[in-house]
């Protein structure tokens, strides 16, 4: 075997139904008496009733979360934590609710305790990603991991199908790109395959019934393994892209990934043999980038960014900003493919080999 470095971050992982009655319990070990709330405002509601469970150490709520964590959003929650005096925040929802934490603790140290209702996998990263003047920048940190996670299956029961598709694609993006990280390690190569696994047989069975439990469990438990394998290792030209389109174009986050996925393995399919035929089994498939078109499609997924509000003229400034300061990558990037990737995704067309 190939020398290899392993580094876990810490943090302490709640799994089950039902957890988010222990949301006391664990802000208390914390040592937090008051703890602000954070969400976006479609999960205002369910983010009061969930505070509940906090008990005498709820502070107050925050509900402007927003999508690739704009900083003057943060600056104005900043503004909420100091006029309460927390000592602690609750994340409660996707991946935008979960950067805003992120972002609180990055600045102030406060502890996190997160409570996904998607299945991002951010929650387990200690990356944070911030858009300002059109530009998503990010930063890794061990402030800004979550000291707990608590996944409640029950939270992502009522979760619609469409965001289950989308941000379920999101966490197999995670994983995908850390197979062929620069840093990848086999204990992180056994997650990602493991995690991708449960999440292609989880999704179809939501879309047959959303009600299905055990589905739901295994896409949630999915998407922990694939977050994970991003907090471990290192981002690659998936991520960049993204990165760089949603910061430019605030197109949404899980349905950007969606599309974008199958060009991008596409592009790094030569580059990356061992990864690509991990991901086929974990996948049930032969081509790996028609596999993870045909799964999103299949789904209901739109796979052309046009349709999510990227503008036609797009492709090559989004290109000229991902280059001027790009994440390693098992390819090289090369402006002229890059354009082909970029337009192909802008599209929705199937994915090309070596593109």
């Amino acid at each position: 075997m190939d020398g290899f470095v392993y580094n876990g971050n810490p943090g302490r992982v709640i799994f089950g139904s039902g957890t988010v009655s222990r949301l006391g319990e664990e802000a208390e070990k914390l040592g937090a008496s008051r703890v602000l709330v954070l969400s976006t405002p479609e999960q205002a509601g369910q983010a009061q009733a969930i505070a509940g469970n906090l008990g005498k150490r709820f502070a107050g709520l925050y509900p402007n979360a927003r999508m690739h964590t704009p900083t003057d959003v943060t600056a104005d929650a900043m503004r909420l934590v100091e006029t309460l005096g927390a000592d602690a925040v609750v994340s409660i929802g996707g991946g935008s609710t979960t950067g805003l934490g992120k972002a609180i603790a990055f600045r102030t140290d406060l502890p996190q305790i997160v409570v996904p209702t998607t299945y991002a996998g951010s929650e387990a990263t200690p990356i944070l990603g911030e858009t300002e003047n059109g530009r998503k920048v990010t930063k890794s940190d061990p402030r800004i991991l979550p000291e707990v996670i608590l996944y409640d299956v029950e939270l992502t029961m009522t979760l619609p199908v469409a965001l289950s598709v989308t941000s379920g694609m999101n966490a197999i993006a995670h994983a995908v790109e850390a197979l062929y990280a620069r840093e990848a390690n086999p204990i992180i190569s056994l997650m990602a395959e493991e995690g991708i696994a449960a999440l292609a047989r989880a999704l179809p069975a939501i879309k047959t019934d959303p009600g299905d439990v055990t589905a739901r469990s295994d896409a949630l438990y999915g998407a922990w393994l694939c977050g994970v394998c991003l907090g471990s290792v290192g981002m690659a030209l998936h991520h960049k892209l993204c990165h760089t389109l949603g910061g430019m174009f605030n197109l949404p986050h899980a349905p950007m990934h969606t599309a974008v996925l199958p060009h991008a393995v596409a592009y790094n399919e030569a580059a990356a043999p061992v990864a690509m035929a991990r991901l086929a089994k974990a996948l049930g498939v032969t081509d790996v980038a028609e596999g993870l078109y045909d799964l999103a499609a299949g789904l209901g997924a739109s796979m052309a960014l046009k349709d999510l509000g990227m503008p036609e003229d797009g492709v090559r400034p989004a290109v000229e900003q991902a280059m001027s300061n790009a994440y390693w990558n098992p390819r090289p990037l090369d402006r002229e493919a890059l354009e082909t990737l970029i337009g192909r995704a802008y599209a929705g067309t199937r994915p090309g080999a070596g593109s």
